[in-house]
């Protein structure tokens, strides 16, 4: 059976709980809460079955925000050791579920802050070429990744163009 794979590339920021004892590792390590990953296969749609079956598959990596409930006038150094390490584990996860980057024929990323946080917070950890760029290349993709940015609180929809 051939796959037409659709993708969704995801990842949320919550907020740093003060008391979190997950909060290990370099002081420059994101404190990663959780992993979730999501796998469709739509066999029919409009009420007509599909000429091919076709998945749609996300990957989110749950990330306490360093930055929030306070003014950050540098978000560059959190930045530059965040995106390479979250890029790079979620493509990794992300070309799990699809076979290979071959087989990848749309994406996009979407970035959710938490209500103490700035929606800032969220597009620098997407919108850097140390985070994208390893997907880009997982894909040999030409173009951007389409984007949504937003702040919600728990529970918020995450839209992924």
């Amino acid at each position: 059976m051939h796959v037409t794979i659709k993708l969704l590339f995801v990842k949320t920021c919550t907020n740093r709980h003060p008391h979190s004892s997950a909060w290990k590792g370099r002081p420059m390590d994101p404190e990663i809460r959780k992993i979730a990953t999501y796998d469709e296969e739509v066999l029919v749609e409009g009420f007509k079955a599909a000429d091919k079956p076709w998945r749609m598959f996300a990957v989110a990596a749950i990330v306490t925000n360093p930055w929030a409930g306070k003014f950050v006038e540098d978000l560059k150094p959190e930045i530059q050791a965040y995106g390479p390490l979250l890029g790079e584990m979620m493509t990794k996860r992300m070309i799990a579920l699809a076979g290979s980057g071959e087989a990848i024929e749309a994406y996009g990323k979407s970035a959710v802050v938490g209500l103490n946080g700035e929606i800032e917070h969220a597009s620098a950890l997407i919108h850097t070429l140390r985070f994208g760029n390893f997907y880009r290349e997982a894909v040999g993709a030409k173009s951007y990744l389409a984007f949504a940015n937003t702040r919600g609180g728990a529970n918020a929809p995450i839209t992924v163009p």
